[in-house]
């Protein structure tokens, strides 16, 4: 969905990095934000969401946990450790709903977290815009 020519559009919008290797929610969240005034960018995996945030300087990032190739919980510590990184609100969206997974995620740097079966798309749109 993110391609070099829509890599260019990014420049003029706000830009939301969707990480979610769920291709059915992946492209529900992507058809939802497409509509908004934002720029939306898609990673399905952990690895390419890293690349795709340092080279696209997102001013959001909406994470899943469970991800191929690199866990959420590791994309979030490394993005965090990375000084221009620091403030960009990253939210996670995950199935994990353990009090101690949403702790460390807090602990590393989330700024919301949300399970995925009790919030909607309406939801997570107020809190982003709230956010930016």
């Amino acid at each position: 969905m993110s391609n070099g020519k829509k890599e260019e559009a990014v420049k003029s919008k706000k830009i939301i990095l969707i990480v979610e290797d769920d291709e059915v929610l992946l492209r529900a969240l992507y058809a939802f934000f497409h509509k908004s005034e934002y720029t939306i960018a898609t990673a399905n995996d952990g690895d390419t969401a890293v690349k795709m945030a340092q080279r696209l300087k997102p001013n959001i990032i909406l994470l899943d946990l469970i991800l191929p190739k690199m866990d959420g919980f590791r994309v979030l510590e490394i993005l965090k450790a990375i000084p221009e990184f620091k403030k960009t609100p990253i939210i996670i969206l995950s199935n994990l709903s353990d009090s101690a997974d949403m702790a460390k995620a807090k602990a590393l740097g989330a700024h919301s977290y949300f399970i995925k079966s009790n919030v909607n798309l309406a939801k997570i749109a107020e809190t982003i815009n709230e956010i930016i």
